[in-house]
């Protein structure tokens, strides 16, 4: 069993520093793979094309792109009209540069369609190689924008106990929620860079919802309230990749169904990872 973790400092961990329990024992830790091993990278674009937001995102991608180690490998992606592959993870950095610079943004976010095959597709590469492997979102989604519809509109405009008029958040809750669920199967990482935070109800929420389900996939959401906070929200969620994150290889029972609580300690290192994850006869 793959279990990635965040463990921010210096210096690396070693595999006899870290103590990983499953559902309260003690699992033996084969392999750790720490930050400066092999990693796998989906980067996925999300971009609706306001040009304020997305340069200096392009701009504080390709500054670290440039100064990626060789052992880094980055697919890119595009979230719109499901996700896809925009450059194959084989293509030399200038393809990659050129490709980030030259790609078709859209008025439609694709972020909340994208998550669960981003880890689906993240767990697929980590379960064939021993990388570290992790995706990274860049959105400026807006929640009113989706082709569908999450408004929650008032049903019954002469009932003023219509629940929908108290809770208009309602149906974004219900979809990131359902979203959440399925991918308590998942292992990857997930990590978002949010190129503006909307501060109107519905955005707040979907923006809380958001951070929760990442947090719950053992990565993290980084919110911009300012252009000037797109080149730092970047820079932190590239360390958080390459600087802190790591995956412990651990023995597991064979034939394991059902949830299984994940519990990763190290002394002196504050640990962020996913809390549990759910095993099934059926897996994904």
């Amino acid at each position: 069993m793959r279990v990635p973790f965040q463990a921010p400092g210096e210096p690396a961990l070693k595999p006899e520093e870290v103590k990983i329990t499953l559902n309260g024992k003690a699992a033996r830790v084969v392999r750790l793979l720490a930050p400066g091993s092999d990693l796998f990278l989906l980067l996925v674009l999300d971009l609706s094309g306001d040009l304020t937001l997305v340069d200096p995102a392009r701009q504080a991608l390709l500054k670290r792109l440039a100064a990626l180690p060789g052992n880094v490998r980055v697919a890119l992606m595009r979230a719109q009209d499901g996700l896809r592959p925009a450059l194959d993870p084989g293509a030399p950095r200038a393809a990659l540069t050129a490709a980030i610079e030259s790609l078709a943004t859209s008025p439609r976010p694709g972020l909340l369609d994208s998550l669960e095959n981003a880890q689906m597709l993240a767990d697929s590469i980590a379960a064939r190689a021993h990388v570290r492997v992790a995706a990274l979102f860049i959105s400026d989604s807006n929640v009113l924008n989706y082709q569908e519809d999450y408004s929650n509109p008032v049903v019954n405009s002469s009932d003023s106990g219509d629940m929908s008029r108290r809770f208009p958040e309602g149906l974004i809750n219900e979809k990131i929620r359902q979203i959440k669920a399925r991918m308590r199967h998942g292992e990857s990482p997930l990590y978002l860079v949010h190129l503006q935070y909307l501060s109107d109800r519905l955005n707040t929420a979907y923006q809380t919802g958001l951070q929760e389900l990442l947090r719950s996939s053992g990565g993290s959401a980084e919110y911009c309230r300012s252009l000037a906070d797109i080149p730092n929200s970047v820079d932190r969620a590239c360390d958080a990749i390459l600087q802190a994150q790591y995956t412990a290889e651990v023995e597991m029972a064979p034939g394991k169904n059902g949830t299984v609580d994940l519990v990763v300690i190290a002394e002196g290192r504050t640990i962020h990872s996913r809390p549990r994850r759910q095993f099934s006869e059926k897996g994904r």
